[in-house]
């Protein structure tokens, strides 16, 4: 005679209890405990599928990186149209979504899930990382397109105006800035590379 019932997608559905944590109480709040309460099921049921909560946390984050591909792509399609500060501002909305923003928290805060997702190749903070090569990568094409200065440096630009956004998003208190202030943001940090 069969006990419970059949889980969705256990792995998925664990993800989504962590998002959901991130989302209420932030990074502090997420233990393997409150996610598998969150997600209604035991807590044998996460080390079923993950050695570790560290693991666990591991993959969660490796999500949202493998997510930054489709930012990634929609951002360099967007190049040469619109304005850089235009599209810049709407790919910083995007990727410092309110579950992004905790993760990044996470990821500096557990020392563990840092060195996990560096042995799996990440460097620097990862997220933050990967999000800055997905910038760097649109600043080179809107170079190659003549909008940006030609000696501009995007290995710079990138990293400069991510950490000026992260600085925006990260207060969970006062919710995320208007999409304005993100705009003012950018162009004041783009305003040396742009185009004569």
């Amino acid at each position: 005679m069969p006990t419970g019932t059949a889980l969705r997608d256990p792995r998925q559905q664990l993800f989504e209890a962590a998002e959901r944590i991130l989302l209420r109480a932030g990074p502090n709040a997420l233990t393997s405990r409150a996610v598998t309460a969150e997600a209604g099921v035991a807590k044998g049921v996460l080390h079923r599928y993950f050695p570790d909560f560290d693991a666990f946390l591991a993959e969660l984050v490796r999500g949202r990186i493998r997510a930054l591909d489709a930012l990634g792509a929609a951002l360099n399609e967007s190049a040469g149209t619109g304005t850089v500060a235009g599209n810049l501002t709407g790919a910083l909305v995007v990727l410092f979504d309110p579950v992004a923003t905790s993760v990044v928290g996470l990821v500096i805060a557990r020392d563990e899930l840092r060195a996990r997702l560096r042995a799996a190749g990440s460097t620097g903070i990862p997220l933050m990382t990967e999000a800055a090569a997905v910038l760097a990568a649109y600043l080179g094409a809107e170079r190659d397109l003549g909008r940006i200065a030609p000696d501009a440096d995007v290995d710079v630009l990138a990293p400069t105006l991510l950490g000026a956004a992260h600085l925006l998003f990260a207060d969970r208190e006062a919710g995320p800035p208007d999409t304005e202030t993100v705009r003012r943001t950018v162009a004041a940090v783009t305003a040396g590379a742009a185009s004569a």
